[in-house]
């Protein structure tokens, strides 16, 4: 018996599932990880900033999908993270330093990230080779978005915690080392961002791979940096977690799962056997150098 191919009908059914089950997912993990944490109207703050969440990238993307465009895509990304960020402030008032170090860390990464990518993006024609087969089916690309709104929701988790606690600690030890970890971590995706900024834009480097600077203690330091500054933040938040809140433990988790094992790493090694398998030069520096957690390059 043939095989029935799913009809534009059926896949369109199912992008609309993930829709559904990818905010059921967002709202709930909010309610539940901010359920300690003030209230306003009934509603906790964080399950407020999830609702944000969604509805700043479901109204951008209302016109992305109509020009088929992901220009801005990572710029609205940046909007997701200091729109929560300014929504909590404002409904958890008045902050105590823990909150006010947290949001500041979050919404200096998200506008240096979003500006970084943002740039990146249009320097190569404004194309994002992830999106040529999203962007012409509006109810994949919406599900692009929603999954934007979902990592900010999840990535932000011990952040949102922090501003909007009921109940508030004195800073200790958890705060320094924590402030330590997330400085530690965005020096070294910053400084790993401009290494290969710099790189590219040489012209005698054009069609190789960067072996150079933090480069050449890991394959994706940048990656690393992204997990460690995480991973900074629930350090700091670790005095007040407690029962359902931590679930924020979830952020770095949940980074490192998709940067070493969906998306990140996975597809620019892929990208990178495509065209450098066969160099024997290249082949070198992946037996010498660390996949992720920088260190000295083996003999």
């Amino acid at each position: 018996m043939a095989t029935r191919k799913p009809s534009s009908y059926d896949n369109a059914a199912r992008s609309f599932g993930v829709v559904a089950f990818a905010t059921l997912l967002g709202v709930g993990f909010a309610w539940l990880a901010g359920s300690d944490g003030v209230q306003k109207s009934g509603l906790t703050v964080f399950a407020i900033c999830a609702a944000l969440a969604f509805a700043v990238n479901w109204l951008a993307f209302v016109p992305a999908a109509i020009a088929q465009t992901e220009k801005y895509y990572d710029l609205v990304g940046a909007v997701t993270y200091i729109s929560m960020l300014v929504t909590a402030c404002v409904l958890s008032a008045p902050l105590d330093i823990r909150a006010i170090v947290v949001a500041a860390m979050v919404a200096v990464w998200s506008l240096r990230l979003g500006t970084f990518l943002y740039q990146r993006i249009h320097s190569v024609g404004g194309i994002d080779q992830r999106f040529d087969k999203l962007k012409v089916n509006p109810p994949r690309f919406l599900v692009a978005w929603t999954l934007q709104a979902v990592w900010a929701i999840i990535t932000a988790a011990a952040a949102i915690v922090v501003i909007s606690a009921s109940d508030r600690e004195p800073i200790g030890i958890f705060f320094w080392i924590g402030a330590a970890v997330w400085v530690f971590g965005f020096a070294m995706e910053v400084i790993a961002d401009r290494q290969k900024g710099a790189f590219r834009q040489d012209a005698s480097n054009q069609g190789r791979f960067i072996n150079t600077g933090l480069w050449s203690w890991s394959q994706h330091p940048n990656y690393f940096g992204e997990i460690s500054l995480w991973t900074g933040i629930v350090i700091i938040a670790f005095p007040l977690l407690s029962g359902w809140s931590l679930l924020v433990f979830a952020s770095p988790l949940f980074i490192t799962l998709l940067l070493t094992k969906i998306s990140g790493i996975n597809m620019l090694d892929s990208a990178a056997a495509k065209r450098w398998g066969d160099d024997a030069e290249y082949q070198e520096y992946r037996r010498k150098t660390s996949v992720l957690i920088p260190r000295p390059p083996k003999d």
